[in-house]
């Protein structure tokens, strides 16, 4: 239920984010979805891909400090209302968010939400037990 999320951290620099795409171009890694968090030093890049492992490689080969955690990737109606009955299940039970971004994908009338937070499992349980779409691969994409 957990899809796995690269994080890179970028410093402020003019080109950095073009190279972490033009890594993944060059091995033919397709990028789902992306935020990025900034400071006025840094930034920290949060992809979903559809290669993890090889991203991670090239990545790396690169010399960029990248790292791979787990969030949870929920597919819901993309209309109003949707996204805030996901939140209020989670803060019904108790699971606090670190992080969220939200993207949409080759599916109509689908919108997503990654969500990192402080319990993974128990944020799944409450959801799945709403009848709350957890995604379980890229395929459901």
């Amino acid at each position: 239920m957990l899809i796995n999320q690269i994080s890179i951290f970028l410093g402020n620099t003019p080109g950095r984010l073009a190279t972490v795409a033009e890594v993944l171009a060059e091995n033919n890694v397709d990028i789902r979805a992306l935020c990025i968090a900034d400071t006025t030093d840094f930034g920290i890049l949060r992809i979903i891909v559809d290669n993890t492992d090889l991203a991670f490689e090239k990545l790396k080969e690169k010399g960029f400090a990248v790292n791979i955690t787990s969030v949870i990737t929920v597919s819901m109606s993309d209309k109003p209302g949707s996204m805030a009955n996901c939140l209020t299940v989670l803060k019904d039970a108790g699971v606090a968010i670190e992080y969220l971004y939200a993207f949409t994908g080759r599916k109509k009338e689908r919108a997503f939400i990654v969500i990192k937070a402080d319990n993974n499992e128990k944020a799944i349980e409450s959801l799945k037990n709403r009848d709350i779409s957890v995604i379980k691969s890229l395929e459901e994409i």
